[in-house]
Order: structure tokens, then sequence, then C-alpha cells
């Protein structure tokens, strides 16, 4: 998942994507029937009983169980490297966004207009005869300015003015809160400069490994022989050999996981001294951030390792390297070859696809990942129910109830730390649908003839409203996600939880349902977000977002007794050759899940205020609340897409969200009689309760 602020988020769903107002199942599946069997309320069970395998008993698996129809009649979309709930939201999102686009560029708009930048943005990319005649043309002043390096100072000078960009930068700085003191922003620096997804695919030593690596080299060849530069394998063997060095230095995903270990604020001077060789001051300077005194480094030993390579490698090597970023973090808004061979490796290679998306489907994602809050208001205008933000209000204040409950009852944990505890929970704040204050996008301008221009010129614009907030009190209208996003997040310094607009629909949440499956869906939802804040990292800060050990010496180690338990059954989950799942790379997501789920199930109870709740389509209301769960977390994967998740997480995929939560939670027992022998049982002594 990208990042997507520099906020720090605590992404809670599988993949940042665009929403939409309901599900719909690809050509050549059975059409998805939701059960339209009444309860008294006139309620409908909200359980899409076509998808449901029932040769399979929930006893033993629980994830076909409730989806195991759709699993084997369901055929991934060519141009998709996994298909289930989340995706067929974002699908037709997508298709919605892309009608709003449509029809504003079908019309004629006043010159500075959100119509007029959203619609001749979109006409942009759309231009493919243009694109055509371009060629390389929109790059021959960035290529230029890569020749024109002489030495080292001059390209610390270049990185620093890319930063705008993140072109070839195998450092990037940003802007924002202050993790100890989140009442201020504050310049953080991180490792980067990777051109495949992770380190681990430059260090590992498998064959498949070995030959995705291969791969990327030929990939380069490729770019660089389009480019009419000469020597290209030659030019490909030594960027690949570069960028291993890079890797090598990198800290792998779990090591970046720990905030206190990420948390390393250092002066100009200190930061000088940990990495010396590299001009920091001249970089910040060209980066328009001269003037900070101070700045977090994530991850010292890579900076100190950095810039003794950045010394000792050429600048010659260098160019090659920046010119092929330069190439690649472009190619697909250049002519049909680029784009081609950027699709043939990230798209084929990487995650399996068999059919690049449309260029129309192309285009609306550039323009919502550059306008994004632009196309958001209309969006919401368009597409958001009022009566959804109701439901979901009324349920997050029962979900916040249900929590205070579960931490006052918790056997573990003693009464200090469930004081501050207690403490942090009031003080969560949440947002749902969409931003009170619309983003301001004056400083872009956008020309429909000049695609690589408005990329730059957005590019610019969001870079400089980042960096302009040092000093300023911290804007905590500000959201971190769009409202036509298919996601939630929990924001650690911010202490809130965030639902968009998008996600507010079937299958996660369905206005015309029975509470029960609400719960087990949307419900669970909440309550992963709420956990978050108290995950193995979200435990790290307090009530008003400050990184601050709050916890008893006692209770910590308490908890991470009760976590291992959870990172050991995780890694045990083997879902492609032999590549098990890394559970200390998904602790915090799968905790998530359990907690969420477990005090959703507690604020469902409270709902019922003892009366006991309807069977409707012959399941009870608890059997109906993990279908909820289930249905939820439907999905297919591409073998090279699945692949891809499991190595850099941190979600654990779908299947596991099922069969890994529930086989933990003793109220799933109880409603299907769950007994020892059966798949989804767990020993008690290895079962994991936390929150």
């Amino acid at each position: 998942m990208k990042k997507i602020t520099t906020v720090a988020l605590s992404i809670a769903l599988a993949l940042s994507a665009i929403g939409c107002t309901q599900s719909t199942t690809p050509a050549g599946n059975a059409a998805e029937q939701t059960s339209t069997a009444q309860n008294p309320a006139g309620l409908s069970s909200g359980i899409t009983l076509a998808n449901m395998d029932t040769s399979v008993a929930p006893q033993q698996d629980f994830f076909r169980h409730v989806n195991g129809k759709w699993l084997d009649s369901t055929e991934i979309p060519a141009d998709k490297a996994r298909w289930g709930s989340f995706d067929e939201l974002r699908e037709n999102a997508e298709k919605q966004v892309l009608a709003i686009v449509q029809q504003l560029a079908a019309e004629q708009h006043a010159k500075g207009s959100d119509e007029q930048k959203i619609a001749d943005l979109y006409q942009s990319f759309l231009d493919e005869q243009q694109a055509e005649v371009l060629g390389l043309n929109p790059l021959r002043d960035e290529l230029a300015a890569i020749e024109n390096v002489t030495d080292h100072k001059e390209l610390t000078t270049l990185w620093g003015n890319w930063q705008r960009y993140r072109i070839g930068t195998p450092v990037a700085v940003y802007v924002g809160q202050d993790q100890k003191q989140s009442d201020q922003y504050i310049t953080g620096a991180s490792q980067a400069g990777l051109g495949l997804p992770d380190r681990d695919y430059y260090l590992k030593d498998d064959a498949r490994s070995k030959e995705l690596l291969q791969q990327y080299q030929a990939f380069i060849v490729k770019l660089w022989t389009l480019a009419g530069f000469d020597n290209a394998e030659q030019a490909a063997a030594d960027i690949v050999a570069l960028e291993k060095q890079i890797a090598a230095a990198q800290w792998s995903r779990v090591q970046n996981r720990d905030r206190n270990a990420t948390y390393n604020k250092l002066t100009l001077a200190e930061l000088s001294k940990l990495a010396p060789g590299f001009n920091w001051q001249a970089f910040l300077t060209a980066a328009g951030l001269g003037n900070i005194n101070e700045l977090v480094v994530r991850q010292p030993t890579y900076f100190t390792a950095f810039a003794k390579l950045q010394a000792q490698t050429s600048v010659e090597q260098w160019q090659q390297y920046l010119k092929f970023h330069l190439l690649r973090s472009n190619a697909n808004n250049l002519n049909k070859a680029f784009a081609d061979a950027s699709f043939d490796f990230y798209g084929k290679t990487l995650n399996g696809l068999q059919e690049q998306r449309s260029r129309e489907k192309r285009a609306v994602s550039l323009v919502d990942n550059n306008l994004g809050f632009m196309v958001g208001k209309k969006y919401v205008e368009q597409y958001f129910k009022p009566e959804a933000k109701a439901r979901m209000d009324q349920m997050i204040e029962n979900l916040r109830g249900a929590f205070r409950q579960s931490i006052d009852e918790l056997e573990w944990m003693s009464p200090v730390t469930k004081k501050q505890a207690q403490i942090k929970l009031a003080k969560f704040n949440t947002k749902i649908g969409y931003p009170d204050k619309w983003r301001d996008y004056s400083c872009v301008e956008i020309n429909a003839a000049d695609l690589i221009g408005n990329l730059r010129r957005s590019a610019e614009c969001e870079y400089q409203r980042t960096i302009e907030r040092l000093g300023k009190p911290v804007d905590r209208s500000e959201w971190g996600m769009t409202p036509q996003t298919v996601n939630a997040y929990y924001s650690s310094t911010m202490n809130e939880i965030v639902f968009p607009a998008a996600i507010l629909q079937p299958p996660f949440f369905n206005v015309d349902a029975d509470d029960a499956v609400n719960y087990g869906a949307i419900g669970g939802v909440i309550g992963h977000e709420f956990t978050h804040g108290f995950d193995d990292q979200g435990r790290r800060s307090d009530g008003d977002g400050n990184l601050r050990d709050w916890w008893t010496e006692q209770d910590a180690a308490q908890f991470q007794q009760r976590a291992q338990l959870m990172v050991d059954q995780y890694s045990s989950f083997n879902p492609i050759d032999d590549l098990h799942l890394q559970g200390a790379l998904g602790l915090g997501e799968n905790i998530a899940d359990l907690g969420g789920l477990t005090v959703s199930y507690k604020a469902y109870q409270n709902s019922l205020q003892g009366k006991p709740g309807e069977v409707i389509d012959g399941f009870t209301p608890e059997q109906r609340f993990f279908m909820g769960w289930g249905q939820v977390w439907r999905i297919k994967f591409r073998d090279e897409a699945l692949r891809q998740q499991v190595i850099t997480g941190p979600h654990s995929p779908g299947m596991y969200r099922v069969l890994g939560t529930l086989s933990n939670m003793p109220q799933f027992y109880d409603a299907y009689d769950v007994k020892p022998g059966d798949g989804m049982y767990r020993d008690d002594k290895v079962r994991v309760k936390i929150w």
C-alpha cells in the first residue's frame, strides 16, 4: 500500500482504493442474490446465500463455508491481480468516478475552476496521439539535468530538488506530526530508492527471487533501449548492482514497524556526524527545508551506509541510476511502447495481470491520485447517503462503550494501565464520510496538452503544501484518505479513526440489513480501527497522540507474551509454495482484527439489551454476525499477487483474516459448537486473548 500522507497512519484494511455504492459480479459469475427473507423489523439477513458452500461445515473451514461457491465460480478479471469484496467496490466506484469525470470532460469550463482542472487532466492522459508524437521529449529537461551533474555536490542538490517528485531519491524527506509532540509538525527522513516493491526482492536467494531479479534487469534493458541510450546490458547490470547495495543497507518491514526504533530526532550537526560524506545542508536547502534545525531519521544505520555508498559510487553510475528511475516513474505517462513495457513487468510479471486496464480507467486513476479531494467533493454530492453516517455514529459510540467495558474486564491488566487505556479511548476522535474542509488545489495549473507538466505541477503543489505546515498549528481537520477510497484508518498522532464514504456500503455496511451482519462486518472494521490504538505499536502512543510508555512493566510483558502467540499462529500459515505469512510483520493488523471483532461482538450483544435476536434464514444472530465478517474478506489472488502480498504485507490474505481471527474467539466456538478435532479449533493454551 502506498503511503498516503506523512501523518503516521495505521492502515486498517487490505488495500487503499476507490469506492462505490453497490457491489457487482464479474461477467460469467453467478449473480449475487442477497437474502430478502425479512424479520419482523423488515430488515434482511444481509447474507449472500448464493455464495455459500454448505457442503463445507462451518466448524471445519468457515471461509469456504461462507464463500465457497463464490470462490469456485468467480473468475478474476483479466486486468486485476486479485478479486474480492474490496475490488468489487473499487471497480464500481471507478465507473462512477469515471462517469463524473467524463461528464466534465464533455463540457466547457472556466479556466482555473475545479471542473476545468479535472477535465483537462483527464484529457491530457487520454490523448494517445500526442503521447506518440512527443515520445521522450517531455523528459528532455530532466534528462539534461542528470547529464549536467559533474560531481557529488551537484548530485546532492539534484536529489534535494527532486524530493518534490520522488524520482530516483534513495533518501526521502517529508513533513508530518512529531510523534513525541503531536501538536507540532516536524521534518522526517526515510530510506527509499528501489524499483522493486521491497528490499527482500534483492536479498532473497531462492530460485523465484533470482528469476524476478533477472526479469527486472531485462525490464531496465527494455526501457534503456526504448530511450535510445547506449550499452543497455551493462547499464542494467550496474543499476541492479547499485540497488542491491541500497537494499542491503535498508531496514526490513518488520524493523520499520517499530515506532520507538524509527524515532530518532537529530540536529543537522548530529545527522552529519551520523552520516558523513553527504552535504545534508545542501540537500535540505534544495528540498526547500534549509531553515530546519532538526529532523527525525527513521533508519539511522541506513543513512550511515547511504552516505558512504553515495560517495564511493561514481557520478556516472548515479547518472545511470537516475535516468532509469526517471524513465521508470514516467513510463505509464509516455508513449505506448514505454507504457506497455511498464505493464509487462509491473503488471504481468509482478502481479500476474493478463490485460492492461483501459486508457480511460488509467486516466481516471491518474486524476484521482492528483486531484483526489476535488474529485471526492463531487463524488460525495452524488453518492453519499446521510443515513449511513447517522447509523455509523451510533455504531461507533456503541463500539466505544463495548471497548471501555472490555478494558475494565481484562484479567491480565493492572488498574494503573487500565486507567491510562481508558483515558486514551475517551480521547479517540472519529471522522465519517468526507472532510468538513476540502483541500485547496489553487496552486495546481492544469493544461490539457501537457500531461507530464501537469503531474510535476501537482507534485510541487502537494509538496509545498506539506512543507509549509512547519511552524503552524497541526490541522486536525485534515484527512489522509479521499471520500471515494474503500478503506479506513487509524492515525496514532491524531488518535483518530476515519471511515471514508465509499466503505459504507455492502458487504461492509448495509443500511437495509439486520444489525447482526452489520456488527460482524463494519462493526468489526470499526473495532479494528479502535484496536489499532492498542495494538503492538499503537499502544506506545497516548491519548494525545504522543509516543510515550504508559504501561507498567508487568503489563507490557503480559501483552508481549500474548502477542507472541499470534505471531506464531500466523507464521504457521502457508498460502503458496514455501512462503509462510510473516507473523511479526502482520502482528498489528492481526491484533486489530481479533480485538476489533471481539469488541464488536460485545457491542452487538449490548445492543440487544438482554432480548434474544431474531433467527433469519435459519441462522441465529450470533451466526449471522460471524458470517458478516466472513463475507467481508472473500477474495481470490493470482499467484504472483499472493506472493507479493505475503512478502510485503502487512495484511494477511482475506482467508486468514477469517480463519485466524475466528479460531481464537470462544464466541465463535459457542455459535457453531466447535469441538476438538475440528478444523477451526485451537487448543485453549495457544488461543490468543488480548483485548
